[in-house]
């Protein structure tokens, strides 16, 4: 597909700190930032509140007809919208967590999803972060992070997530989370989380938020001619 802007696809497990490079990429770059992420988890939040019933075919589709996501920058972050009202404190909370995968995996969110972030990527240069990016949004991005870190370190950042905002969960609560979260994305069927072959690895356990930016600029410099 011939196209004049940029694609960073930044994909990679739950709580390894994929939106937060993602954002620094972008605000560096002056690209637009979009977390996929978010849209599934905004999908998930409009399901439990309207009791959708995941095994319904026809509830699902005239679910998502109803659903309108944007992303409006506000000050120094990106609001999530889900049908005008802000979600983005709420789609972080624990009961989202728990089933977003389980929502994640159903052909039609996904189809739908997919299609609206295409759309989003057609015409500005995009960091984009999620499970699926560099191998079924845009499979033909300049350039693909693939981000790890081993469980500890990603069960602690989700903790300290958590606390910050006053929810009071167990460590081994978010490691059940996190390891059931890694085994639905990873299993399912419609576009599982794997690495792209052209994908650079990051694994950021012990890696700074700055070292981590200053690699994933590096690579975009090294692409950034050829484009």
């Amino acid at each position: 597909m011939e196209r004049d802007n940029f694609i960073i696809a930044i994909d990679g497990f739950s709580s390894c700190g994929k939106s937060t490079v993602a954002k620094a990429v972008a605000k560096k770059l002056q690209f637009v930032f979009i977390d996929s992420g978010a849209m599934y988890r905004a999908v998930t939040l409009y399901f439990l509140r309207h009791h959708i019933d995941l095994t319904d075919t026809n509830e699902i589709n005239a679910a998502l007809d109803d659903i309108h996501i944007d992303f409006v920058p506000h000050t120094d972050k990106v609001c999530i919208l889900l049908n005008g009202e802000d979600v983005s404190e709420e789609i972080r909370m624990m009961h989202v967590s728990e089933k977003v995968s389980e929502v994640s995996a159903i052909k039609e969110v996904r189809h739908a999803l997919v299609k609206q972030q295409q759309d989003l990527g057609k015409r500005r240069n995009i960091v984009m972060d999620g499970r699926d990016i560099g191998t079924t949004v845009f499979p033909d991005a300049e350039l693909k992070i693939f981000m790890t870190a081993s469980p500890d370190v990603r069960a602690g950042r989700r903790f300290a997530e958590l606390l910050a905002k006053g929810e009071l969960v167990s460590m081994e609560e978010i490691r059940q989370n996190l390891a059931h979260r890694d085994h639905m994305d990873s299993t399912r069927e419609e576009s599982p989380l794997r690495q792209a072959e052209d994908a650079i690895v990051l694994d950021n356990s012990d890696l700074t938020q700055e070292e981590q930016l200053q690699i994933v600029l590096e690579e975009y410099e090294k692409r950034k001619g050829g484009h």
